[in-house]
C-alpha cells in the first residue's frame, strides 16, 4: 500500500516561498499507474487542487496558482515537491500530497497532511 507523509516549514513569512516535501513508501512515484497531487484546504475552506506531476515528470497545475506553483521530483529518494511562491496570509492552510490512479485519475491515498501557517 502506497503511504505518503508531508515534511517542511510549519511558519513561513508573507512574500517568501513555501517549501514542502511529501516522500513516498510502498510504491515508486516513476510507475505508469501513478500520478502525485497537491492538494490543500484552507481553515473554514473546502480542498483546492493545486497540481500534479505524472510518473513521467510532467506537471499540470491549477490555472489559479499557476503562476506562483512549481512540482518537481527527485526520484531517487521517492519523493516529490511543492514550491508555492509570494505567499500571502490566504495561503495559510493544511497541505496534502496525494498519489492519483492513472486508470481513473482518482485520489487514493493521502499523506496526513501538514499545516503552513503565513504569517509575519
Amino acid at each position: 500500500q502506497v503511504q505518503l507523509q508531508e515534511s517542511g516549514p510549519g511558519l513561513v513569512k508573507p512574500s517568501q516561498t513555501l517549501s514542502l516535501t511529501c516522500t513516498v513508501s510502498g510504491g515508486s512515484i516513476t510507475t505508469r499507474y501513478y500520478a502525485w497531487s497537491w492538494i490543500r484546504q484552507p481553515p473554514g475552506k473546502g480542498l483546492e487542487w493545486m497540481g500534479v506531476i505524472n510518473y513521467d515528470g510532467a506537471t499540470y497545475y491549477s490555472p489559479l496558482l499557476k503562476s506562483r506553483t512549481s512540482i518537481s521530483r527527485d526520484t531517487s529518494k521517492n519523493q516529490f515537491f511543492l514550491q508555492l511562491m509570494s505567499v500571502t496570509p490566504e495561503d495559510t492552510a493544511v497541505y496534502y500530497c496525494v498519489n492519483v490512479d492513472r486508470d481513473n485519475w482518482m485520489f487514493g491515498s493521502w499523506g496526513q497532511g501538514a499545516q503552513v501557517t503565513v504569517s509575519a
